[in-house]
Order: C-alpha cells, then structure tokens, then sequence
C-alpha cells in the first residue's frame, strides 16, 4: 500500500510542476503584452502631446473623423484601455490560482510519500494566501509611510536649520562671497497642512481627529469604494485616494499638525 502511495505522491508531484511551469508561462505572456500595451500607450500619449494644436486640428478634419470612427481605430483604443486595467487583474488572480493549485498539490504529494507529512483542505490555501497578500500589502504601506515620514522630519529639520542659522534674514540666506540669495528651502508647514486637511477631507473626519476615528473612517471608505464592491469608473481612483489620505494619517502627522496649529495660534 505505501509503495502504490510513494507512485501516487511522485505522479502528483510531477503534475504540480508541470501546472506550475504552465502558469509561469502564462503569467509572463500577459505581463508580457500589458508592458508592452502600456509602452506603446505612453508613447502614443507622448505624440499627441508634442502634436499639440495640430493632433487636434487633425482629429476634427475628415480624415481625422473617418479614422476616429473606424472599427480597427475603435478596437485599438478600447484594448489600449482595457488591458491595463484588466490585464493586471487577471494576471494577479493568474498568481493566486498558481499558488493555491500548486501548494495543495505539492503537500499532497508530500502527504502521500512521507508518513508523518499533512495537508489542508484546497479552502485553507486560498485563506492563506489573501493572508500573505494582506501581510505583503501591510509591509509595503508601512515602507512607504516610513519613507514620507522621513522626507517631512527632513524637510522640517532643514528649515530650522536654515531659520537658526539665518534668524533676520527671512527668505535669504548667507553665501560663501557674503551675498544674501534666495533660500534654497521652504516653510514646509503650509503644504503639510494643506496635504493633512485634504487626506481628511477625503476620509470624512475633521482636523483635530485622532488615529482611532481615522481607522474607522477608512473602514467604512475603503469598503465603499473598493473596486470588487463599487463598479462606479472612478471607484479605482476613489480607492486610491482613500488609501493615500489613510497612509499619510499616521498618528505622527496628526501630532505634528495640531503642534503646528498650536503654534501658529
């Protein structure tokens, strides 16, 4: 019986590589096209824009018209805007059906070769996976909320710097050859306070909230206008927003905006 088990395992094993190789293939054909879509947009894009007056000019004339309205223009346009948007969507559920398929095969031929092996039902992997995704998407917002952290205390550290070592000489500062130019740093409070009040605004919350009613208003946000839920066009963009505004909402850059206000009062 085992021996029959031992075949069982390595004919899975087999079968699990082979899909794997298949959706690896597959995996790097649509990523292939949606750069290459991309590309081939963004240089389109680049030749309208030099084109100026003149690409509209053309686009209203006759010719321009009877191009606009022709059906291989009208298919061209329509996969120049599709397969970006759904290209990478498929490619991303292309990755999770690689992963939960080939993970399940692969500790079942594990099961089925060693006797103390185990596998889950094909349900857990797929709950396993979005579990790695969420966790791969948690690193990457804290990363990029370390980074603007980091360019905020910078750009209000050099400002006073420049304020301490320049006091009397608002918006110039000292050369070497003993001339006053124009400082090369700004007061970045009024573009922090700007980004702070918008990133509210668009989460529904007043200035002078707190981290725990800017959590719950993401909640309800995000789930109002994420794409699987909201089939409205700008949903995507909305989604984005939101995202934003709740990244740069961090319990430091509440604190910094209401010292500032303090200050400024």
């Amino acid at each position: 019986m085992s021996i029959f088990k031992n075949i069982a395992g390595k004919c899975v094993y087999g079968f699990a590589k082979t899909i794997s190789f298949i959706f690896d293939g597959l995996i790097w054909i649509f990523e292939t096209v949606v750069d290459l879509v991309v590309g081939l947009g963004k240089i389109l894009l680049t030749l309208i824009a030099m084109g100026g007056i003149l690409v509209i000019f053309l686009l209203f004339s006759p010719i321009g018209i009877a191009l606009l309205f022709n059906p291989i223009t009208i298919i061209l346009l329509f996969l120049f805007i599709v397969i970006p948007i759904l290209g990478k969507k498929f490619i991303s559920y292309l990755k999770y059906l690689k992963y939960i398929t080939t993970e399940y095969l692969f500790d079942l031929s594990k099961y089925l070769t060693e006797e103390k092996a185990e596998y889950r039902s094909f349900n857990e992997y797929s709950r396993k996976y979005r579990k790695m995704e969420e966790e791969k998407e948690r690193k990457e917002r804290e990363e990029r909320q370390r980074r603007e952290k980091e360019e905020w205390e910078q750009r209000f550290r050099q400002w006073q710097e420049y304020q301490n070592y320049n006091r009397g000489y608002q918006g110039y500062y000292q050369s070497e050859n003993g001339r006053y130019n124009q400082s090369p740093y700004s007061n970045p409070a009024s573009e922090f306070i700007s980004k702070y009040e918008k990133s509210c605004e668009l989460l529904g919350v007043s200035p002078d909230t707190d981290i725990y009613q800017v959590k719950l208003a993401y909640r309800k946000k995000a789930k109002e206008y994420h794409p699987d839920l909201n089939k409205a066009p700008d949903a995507t963009r909305r989604f984005q927003e939101i995202n934003d505004a709740y990244e740069f909402l961090t319990e430091e850059n509440i604190e910094r905006y209401k010292n500032i206000k303090r200050r400024a009062n």
